[in-house]
């Protein structure tokens, strides 16, 4: 029998309230430099630790595959129970659907960045500084007014948070995936987009449209500082899966502040919760929407921006930041919390990494493994062990009473 099938069969409908909490890039590493310590383990934080105190179950979770680094689309997706090497979606579908474009049949998505490119079109900075969003919108609204069509092919531009933006082609004959126009390291020019397929027509037809686009646009943004360039990477269609109610028989809702992760919770069904900005305000919507929805998610970018940035104590900072706020969601504890990462962002590499994600959780039946604290040498020592992320929602609805027994 398939897993997923039994799955299906022997879930049960409670009335139970679980709360996913994602601290984006949260996994790091006690190296030397750091003082062999996380900035996990020396952040103060006492609302985490009395949360340990009454009892949670600890472990380590691999996003993907042992020694694989995720990106936040596989990431997440195992959070939200879909096995990342069978559903593989392209980072500019979620941004797009995160940013509220409505997604034809045959659009290709990208995810942009702006860039800082040299006189040699070497790349010099990938985030161009972390412009502002209102630098971004002005960009891309001077793009759009310059681009809007290729050929036969509508091109639809649309600014996100910061450096990152969305490029949306429609027309006919167009598919994904595209291999990334984007070196992932500076001192690189530009890559050139080729189709995954190389047999695919509309593929062809697609990193054509991409090579067209960067010839149009690069001359637009030329004299512009520091957003000279941009890369483009996720060029992709939009694929079919299954949906989170329909796969766990809970009413999802999202809580997240960027596109990107509201546009994933889009993607498996969930309803985005508009209208935050910190994790207060996140914490509270959760309270206002608490009788309307059985799944929370809740993300909180700034562990992953600091970690990528290399900077231990602004990362330690935002853990901290994140703990003050977590009173908030406790003046009405869901019956399973769940807090983790999508993946690790160790401040020694300045980038997503393979290493295993440290995991609670915290129900009436998740036991105590009698640690202090919540990090990851406490969570090596856990009870939960080592497991694949796709079972974390699995974990969860059995805390929950969610699952009848199996045989007899």
């Amino acid at each position: 029998m398939n897993l997923d099938t039994l799955y299906s069969e022997l879930t049960l409908k409670t009335k139970a309230k679980l709360a996913l909490v994602v601290l984006d890039g949260l996994g790091d590493l006690a190296t030397i430099a750091q003082g062999e310590v996380t900035p996990l383990e020396a952040a103060n934080t006492p609302n985490l630790d009395r949360l340990v105190a009454r009892g949670v179950a600890q472990g380590r979770m691999t996003p993907v595959a042992p020694g694989i680094t995720p990106g936040s689309g596989p990431g997440h997706l195992a959070l939200f129970g879909y096995d990342p090497l069978e559903f593989q979606v392209g980072r500019g579908v979620i941004e797009a659907l995160g940013l509220g474009i409505e997604l034809k049949a045959g659009d290709v998505a990208a995810r942009a960045n702006f860039c800082t490119l040299d006189s040699k079109g070497l790349v010099t900075d990938r985030r161009a500084g972390r412009i502002e969003t209102e630098v971004c919108e002005e960009l891309c609204g001077l793009l759009a007014r310059k681009i809007r069509k290729l050929g036969d092919t509508e091109v639809i531009i649309k600014p996100g948070k910061g450096h990152r933006f969305v490029v949306v082609f429609r027309g006919k004959g167009l598919e994904g995936p595209l291999t990334d126009a984007d070196p992932h390291r500076e001192g690189e020019p530009i890559s050139k987009a080729e189709p995954v397929n190389p047999k695919s027509t509309k593929a062809k037809k697609t990193a054509k449209l991409v090579a067209d686009f960067y010839k149009a646009a690069l001359p637009v943004l030329a004299k512009k500082q520091p957003a000279n360039g941009f890369l483009m990477r996720g060029i992709a269609h939009q694929p079919d899966i299954p949906s989170f109610e329909e796969r766990y028989r809970l009413k999802p809702a999202c809580i997240a502040v960027y596109p990107m992760y509201k546009g994933l919770a889009q993607l498996v069904g969930m309803t985005k919760l508009e209208g935050t900005h910190t994790i207060d305000e996140q914490f509270e919507r959760y309270l206002d929407e608490y009788d309307n929805y059985d799944f929370f998610f809740i993300h909180f970018k700034a562990t992953d921006m600091y970690g990528e940035d290399g900077n231990f104590e602004a990362k330690k900072r935002a853990i901290e930041e994140f703990d003050a706020a977590l009173p908030i969601l406790l003046k009405k504890r869901p019956d399973v919390i769940a807090i983790t990462g999508d993946h690790s962002t160790p401040c020694a590499l300045k980038a997503h990494s393979w290493h295993p994600i440290p995991v609670l959780i915290h129900s009436d039946y998740s036991g105590s493994d009698k640690l202090d604290r919540f990090t990851e040498t406490g969570a090596n020592l856990g009870s939960l062990g080592i497991f694949d992320a796709k079972y974390l929602v699995r974990f969860m609805q059995a805390n929950a009473r969610m699952f009848d027994k199996f045989g007899a």
